[in-house]
């Protein structure tokens, strides 16, 4: 299986392929199965899948909802509709990635400091 981001990019590509319709709830629904099958099959997490995990919180943080509701919830709830919120993901998404990789440069940054 390929990455866990590619295989979002392929989805954000052809959505009615994988989702059945442009929908942020059928995404987060897709999600919940993909993890939930790596998981019963003990696959472990990887690198993608691990970082994903952050999002969340990024979301609760990025919109003032802490432990709210799902990201996905709170997504839609600021989009016009399902397509719409699906597409607000992808952009966060990528907001997400840019921002997530920053800390991680600066986190190696004081630890190669440091040393």
């Amino acid at each position: 299986m390929s990455d866990f981001y590619e295989l979002l990019r392929k989805i954000q590509q052809r959505p009615a392929m994988y989702l059945g319709k442009r929908s942020l709830g059928h995404l987060h629904a897709f999600l919940e199965g993909y993890l939930l099958a790596r998981r019963e099959a003990k696959m472990p997490l990887t690198k993608g899948e691990e970082d994903f995990e952050f999002f969340q919180e990024w979301i609760e943080q990025r919109f003032g909802q802490p432990n709210t509701q799902s990201w996905s919830h709170i997504i839609l709830f600021y989009s016009e509709d399902e397509a719409d919120a699906l597409n607000r993901f992808f952009e966060l998404l990528e907001e997400f990635c840019q921002r997530h990789r920053l800390t991680d440069v600066h986190q190696t940054v004081r630890v190669e400091s440091s040393v």
